[in-house]
């Protein structure tokens, strides 16, 4: 049974993630960079694994970004430094858009960026690998931190992220996968 769920779960992730990595080498001027985001208690290192396979699928070092926030402080503050790291991104590539991929919390403070911090117009595909979007109780353990109330199903932070389009910007292609971590 652990096997099936493992393998259905890595097939969700491959699925999500596969459009990122279809374009070719030679298509690489044409494509976005990439920004990693990380979930509670983490930082940009969980993302080497996915940034080699990216690499190995053809992606640069150039157009690959791991990102590292203090994942205690509000996922709205965060939401803004991501919102800034998007613009240096941006300027540093030359690009338009990025893509954003997220895991866990990343999936919900990347979120807000994109919906009240301008991300619908510099975000083209957004992936998020177990986001915890409707909430978590596990959140409850971690309580002492802002982001872990924010966290807390039924939190006014979720409300407000969930309410109306919780994918905002018809030109963001929008992927989601329930399990599997990076």
């Amino acid at each position: 049974m652990k096997r099936s769920v493992r393998t259905v779960a890595l097939g969700a992730v491959a699925a999500a993630i596969t459009p990122l990595l279809a374009a070719s080498p030679a298509q690489a001027d044409t494509r976005n960079p990439v920004i990693f985001v990380h979930g509670l208690s983490s930082s940009a290192s969980t993302w080497n694994t996915w940034v080699g396979k990216f690499k190995a699928d053809g992606y640069d070092s150039s157009e690959l970004f791991t990102w590292s926030y203090d994942w205690k402080q509000s996922n709205k503050t965060t939401a803004s430094q991501l919102a800034a790291k998007v613009a240096q991104v941006r300027a540093a590539t030359g690009a338009a858009k990025v893509d954003i991929v997220t895991h866990s919390m990343g999936a919900i403070n990347a979120r807000w960026y994109v919906k009240f911090n301008g991300g619908t117009s510099y975000v083209d595909d957004f992936v998020s690998v177990a986001g915890v979007n409707h909430g978590t109780d596990i959140s409850v353990l971690c309580a002492f931190y802002t982001s872990c109330w924010e966290m807390v199903a039924g939190s006014s932070f979720l409300k407000t992220l969930n309410s109306g389009d919780e994918t905002p910007a018809a030109s963001t292609t929008w992927r989601c996968t329930r399990r599997a971590t990076p």
